[in-house]
């Protein structure tokens, strides 16, 4: 695995440029990413470039011997843009434009900006294409950041009417589809169709979903235009994009198909910060991180991925947005480096080299104050670079596990919650953690995954769940544990016909006859396990395999498939687990608190992410707080 940085050299004096990049490369990097932000600098006015100091740039990180990944500067379009086509900027859900004077002010729909997007990127692919120095493209950066994937504006409008006309092709089949009969919402035309922002109440569930699927659609066709053009300009060269974490509000696995690398950017702190995580799990972990954040992302870009992913942005010490910024434990940061590594990153790269000491990210830490001092993170990237060194490259393999992850699932959890907790990705990761906490590999794959091949299938929650998934479910002959709320919807947000779970009936005989939502501290007890926050009363001839103490049924059991008729809590949820390992001959490592495995095709890691010093059974090793254990496996 390689480690880079990402560099801002048009906020630097160049007299220091060239210290930078003996720097980087003294610390044990090789990889730089540069550019991603400076459009104002490469056109300072309408169709003049200034190529000058990149060209600069560029050749100065080459001659240490680094290698450049250059992002297209389509995030932070310039004033001069913006005052030319006001409207390009995006308009929120309460109908206000999103204003110049920070980033991502543009709306993803608008032809006009789309047009100079195009413009830009081709100009730079042409001009560094073939650049023996630039060996990756970053396309934008971080789609969708600060809520900016749903667009309200006349050129999403525009655009939503076509992509309803070409999905429904009639506006009468449009109107079924939605159920528009109730509440008179029939429309005699698509041009009549709006945006669902602005309504006296909530809008039609099918009609937001559609919204989020044509917006997810919009970023894809916006992501692919960059990438076409990359391609004819800079053949061989990788494209990538860095994805966020805790991030569902467009389909990342339609943007992976167009990328040759997926990457994403690694906060585990702030994440911790930010999310759902309980007051005890922030204080434990403070300044560590959850113990399965980062693990969590790097399995799921991977599954979003070609096979090839990395991490672009790698938090190196406090951050400046979460309501609280703590800096790492010492050690988080290697630890966090080779944790990418034993997870199959192709490289990790640090946000930022040197911390800016103006604007809105001054509070950020980099791998350098900004005095050019370094930071505390710099040993520990000097220590991980010996690490890597010392045990040589790692291979991964599939995992023996497959845990099932759906985009559209998230959207329609998120528009019809029922119940202010019922959060879908905080169910996923529930599920992944519970299986990390047995010392399991995972993979986390779309739905549309052949998963012969795997050994135990884990499915958390899949509201549409069609009729082509349920077909492969049957030809699986591995446990399969399916979750709440799955085939509750139809592709058209609508109850199924003779209830849910709709079409998984042909498989697994029951029927959901009611739901009901709990408030937060109430919940219904069963023997040595509790269901919160949401759960079914369900109708079946077949034997509840686990039950409430009052008899009403939670796990429903066909041959090798289970349902799960509520939000499980962790006792039940390891239970379960398992329960479906001794079918399936998984050797479980149930490990102690705060320590997390991972396997590679040559070594066995062990994370430490609690605060004390954790024994680890299998060495016998005491491994110290931040610290990691990597032991060869025999062959």
């Amino acid at each position: 695995m390689k480690l880079g940085c990402c560099y801002y050299p048009e906020h630097w004096p160049e007299e220091i440029w060239a210290e930078d990049a003996r720097q980087m490369a003294e610390m044990g990097l090789s990889l730089v990413r540069i550019g991603e932000f400076a459009w104002s600098r490469i056109e300072p006015e309408p169709g003049r470039y200034d190529w000058a100091w990149l060209d600069r740039a560029i050749e100065t990180l080459a001659a240490a011997g680094l290698q450049v990944i250059l992002g297209t500067p389509t995030a932070t379009p310039p004033k001069w843009l913006v005052d030319r086509m006001p409207d390009m900027i995006a308009v929120g859900a309460d109908g206000r434009p999103r204003g110049f004077g920070s980033r991502r002010h543009y709306c993803f729909s608008h032809e006009g900006y789309r047009k100079e997007c195009r413009r830009i990127v081709t100009a730079l692919a042409e001009r560094y294409g073939e650049h023996p120095a630039i060996v990756m493209w970053q396309t934008d950066n971080e789609y969708g950041c600060h809520d900016t994937v749903l667009s309200f504006s006349e050129a999403a409008a525009a655009r939503f009417r076509e992509w309803c006309a070409v999905r429904y092709g009639d506006v009468a089949a449009l109107n079924t589809a939605w159920g528009n009969v109730f509440w008179s919402m029939e429309y005699r035309s698509f041009a009549e169709v709006d945006p669902p922002n602005l309504t006296v109440t909530e809008a039609n569930p099918a009609h937001w979903l559609d919204y989020r699927r044509f917006a997810s659609d919009e970023v894809a066709s916006f992501n692919r235009d960059q990438v076409e053009i990359l391609r004819a300009h800079s053949a061989g060269r990788p494209i990538t994009h860095n994805f966020m974490g805790f991030f569902t509000e467009f389909n990342h696995h339609d943007v992976g198909r167009d990328l040759d690398v997926v990457t994403w950017d690694s906060y585990p702190l702030g994440f911790l910060e930010q999310f759902w995580f309980s007051d005890e799990e922030k204080r434990d972990y403070l300044r560590q991180g959850h113990p399965d954040i980062a693990a969590f992302h790097h399995d799921l870009y991977r599954g979003c991925s070609n096979g090839r992913w990395g991490v672009m942005e790698q938090q190196p010490g406090p951050v400046n947005w979460a309501r609280f910024n703590p800096a790492p434990l010492p050690g988080m940061v290697a630890l966090w480096t080779l944790e990418a590594m034993a997870h199959g990153a192709e490289f990790t790269s640090y946000f930022r080299w040197r911390q800016a000491p103006f604007a809105q990210e001054q509070m950020h830490a980099g791998l350098l104050c900004p005095d050019s001092s370094e930071a505390e993170a710099a040993d520990e990237v000097r220590a991980a670079t010996a690490t890597m060194a010392q045990i040589g490259e790692q291979a991964t393999e599939q995992a023996s596990v497959a845990l099932v992850f759906s985009y559209e699932a998230a959207w329609v959890c998120g528009i019809q919650p029922q119940g202010q907790s019922f959060r879908y990705l905080e169910l996923v990761y529930e599920w992944y953690s519970a299986l990390r906490r047995q010392g399991l590999n995972v993979d986390i794959v779309p739905e549309s995954q052949h998963l012969v091949g795997y050994r135990a299938i884990f499915v958390p929650s899949l509201p549409i769940m069609r009729a082509d998934f349920v077909e492969h479910l049957a030809e699986l002959d591995c446990p399969v544990l399916i979750g709440p709320r799955s085939g509750s919807k139809t592709h058209t947000f609508s109850i199924p016909e003779g209830l849910a779970p709709g079409a998984l009936r042909q498989i697994l005989p029951i029927t959901v006859e009611r739901v009901e939502s709990l408030r937060d501290g109430v919940a219904e007890n069963g023997d040595g396990f509790a269901i919160a926050r949401w759960i079914e009363q369900v109708a079946s001839d077949l034997v509840p395999e686990v039950a409430l103490l009052d008899g009403r049924g939670v796990v429903y059991r066909n041959h090798n498939l289970r349902y799960c008729a509520g939000w499980p809590d962790r006792a039940l949820l390891d239970r379960l687990l398992k329960c479906m390992a001794g079918e399936a001959g998984i050797d479980l490592i149930p490990l102690p608190k705060g320590l997390r495995i991972r396997r590679t095709a040559t070594h066995l890691f062990a994370f430490n992410y609690s605060a004390q010093p954790v024994r680890f059974d299998l060495s016998g090793e005491v491994i110290d707080p931040a610290g990691v254990s990597i032991t060869a496996l025999v062959s």
